[in-house]
């Protein structure tokens, strides 16, 4: 049974649930605004999923490792997991999902991933760490999926944002139709922009996965107003958006460190491209910064 626990500060309240080690919600105080999507089943029944040990799909849904096959779908398992509360302080929740005989059904190592949320002013960091408690090197992927509610009220329409750059980009975003696999051509989302306005033509073919950005920062933006909400993704090479087809009513902006695997690869674990390859007791982290400003 999942639960939820909370923090704030005078600037924000971000509550998390154990399902999936997920942000559920995170108000502002300030005018109120709720600006995690919140899971409406009819349209994308989650808030915010960690993707893990993959981001994205595997050749024929499978991983092979460690003489095993183990069938895996999009994304991984940890975001369809409870995961276990560590503890919790004025600012700081942690959560961990272990290893057990659920999870090599899915993944054949001896792992912990640690979700730590801690509040800093205006600004919520998420960050994951993946520890090694196997006996052999453990390749593994990993990715942010969170997803912001469009509008942000209801004096405002979708069309009244845009996705804005820290500098000016000629976004290069890999094709991964029609499988979800990364094919061998490219295209640009825009020539020499610093802006994407959200549309309902923006989504018509699925994400925009975008490598090699120069910006520090993505930000959804509410145009004439300054409110936002800006993900920190200088350390990512691979950032993401993405939405339901047509009009959005949230969008998904996800800084991933791998890829789905290439169309026409292996299905063998350590030949796929990895965020990190630890070895026996090495741990390796990562974090999402978001402001959510005004």
């Amino acid at each position: 049974m999942a639960k939820e626990f909370t923090i704030e500060n005078e600037y924000l309240k971000v509550t998390v649930t154990t399902w999936g080690a997920q942000v559920k919600s995170v108000i502002r105080k300030c005018d109120h605004v709720e600006h995690i999507w919140q899971a409406d089943k009819s349209v994308w029944g989650y808030h915010a999923p960690i993707l893990f040990p993959h981001a994205g799909k595997v050749v024929d849904g499978r991983i092979e490792a460690k003489g095993t096959v183990c069938e895996s779908g999009q994304h991984g398992f940890a975001r369809l997991m409870e995961h276990d509360f560590v503890e919790q302080t004025q600012d700081t929740i942690v959560l961990e999902l272990c290893a057990d005989e659920e999870t090599r059904k899915f993944f054949p190592y001896e792992f912990r991933l640690v979700s730590t949320f801690q509040l800093e002013n205006d600004t919520l960091h998420h960050t994951l760490t993946v520890e090694n408690l196997d006996e052999e090197l453990m390749p593994f992927g990993i990715g942010y999926h969170p997803a912001f509610t469009v509008p942000f009220d209801d004096q405002h329409v979708a069309t009244d944002y845009e996705f804005r750059f820290s500098e000016m980009e000629s976004p290069i975003c890999l094709n991964c139709l029609p499988t979800g696999l990364v094919q061998k051509d490219h295209y640009y989302l825009g020539t020499n922009i610093t802006a994407i306005p959200v549309d309902e033509n923006l989504f018509a073919n699925d994400s925009h996965c975008m490598v090699n950005l120069k910006s520090a920062t993505l930000g959804l933006y509410e145009k004439g107003t300054g409110r936002g909400v800006v993900c920190n993704i200088e350390e990512f090479p691979y950032t993401l958006l993405w939405s339901k087809p047509g009009m959005p009513r949230f969008v998904c902006i996800e800084p991933w460190h791998s890829l789905p695997s290439y169309e026409g690869g292996s299905t063998k674990w350590e030949e796929k491209a990895s965020a990190a390859v630890l070895k026996p007791g090495e741990g390796w982290s990562t974090t999402l910064s978001t402001s959510f400003v005004r």
